[in-house]
């Protein structure tokens, strides 16, 4: 718990960036070299933060405490720009205006299957999917229904694609696509974005199809169901038709 407490995850991460920007220094890796290789590894480490502003400390941190320590001197000027670009690489500020990356945590959907039972023909979406948190846990409740993920960002929908082989995924915008084939469609969004979602699920949604929701309801819109997790967290379930408009 306490390595998980925030801010433990940003000092472990650039501590590990400083152990092996030095390491690599102690072997007369060239300073540029040495000063990208760690900078990637703390940029890839923060997609696993829950949030934008924690997912930019965690990669800017190493950086930025590199510049302050006056080492920054021998590195070439172009390599600052390293750091940002992997940041808009992972996640372009069109994908900021939702949820950068909430992964779920594990045992979040626990009893999901026994309040919404699926055929084994059913389709399910994780719309969202990141790096594929969401899709195990929904494997978990449903082994033979065909998973489905969608990820605007692309090194993400590329890692989730080979870490989950089980479902297909692919990298596309959650808000452009339809949903009209899927019996189950999962999300975990900002509260903000919860209306536009349940919107979207009323028009395109069949009847008696599913909206999940972690964490976040979508405000005015009683669900039909609600799943208490152990961690505290709730599960928002809406099925479709719901008739009451959100405000």
């Amino acid at each position: 718990r306490l390595v998980r407490l925030w801010p433990s995850p940003a000092l472990l991460v650039w501590t590990g960036c400083w152990v092996l920007f030095e390491g690599l220094r102690s072997v007369n890796v060239p300073a540029g070299l040495a000063f990208a290789l760690a900078s990637a590894c703390g940029g890839i480490a923060s997609w696993h933060a829950s949030t934008a502003w924690r997912k930019a400390w965690i990669a800017l941190g190493f950086p930025l405490s590199l510049a302050a320590s006056g080492l920054a001197s021998s590195l070439p000027t172009s390599l600052w720009l390293l750091p940002l670009l992997l940041l808009w690489l992972a996640y372009p500020m069109r994908a900021w205006r939702d949820a950068p990356l909430f992964p779920t945590p594990k045992g979040a959907l626990n009893d999901l299957a026994a309040v919404v039972a699926l055929p084994d023909t059913a389709q399910v979406l994780d719309a969202g999917c990141g790096l594929g948190a969401g899709l195990r846990e929904l494997r978990r409740q449903y082994p033979q229904v065909q998973l489905h993920g969608m990820e605007w960002s692309w090194p993400l929908s590329w890692w989730c694609r080979l870490s989950c082989r089980f479902a297909h995924v692919r990298r596309g915008d959650m808000w452009a696509t339809n949903w009209a084939a899927f019996d189950l469609v999962y999300v975990f969004q900002r509260p903000e974005s919860l209306p536009r979602a349940l919107a979207k699920a009323r028009v395109e949604l069949r009847p008696g199809a599913w909206l999940a929701s972690l964490e976040f309801a979508a405000f005015g819109t009683p669900p039909t169901h609600t799943l208490r997790c152990s961690d505290g967290r709730s599960v928002w379930l809406y099925q479709m038709p719901a008739d009451c408009v959100p405000h």
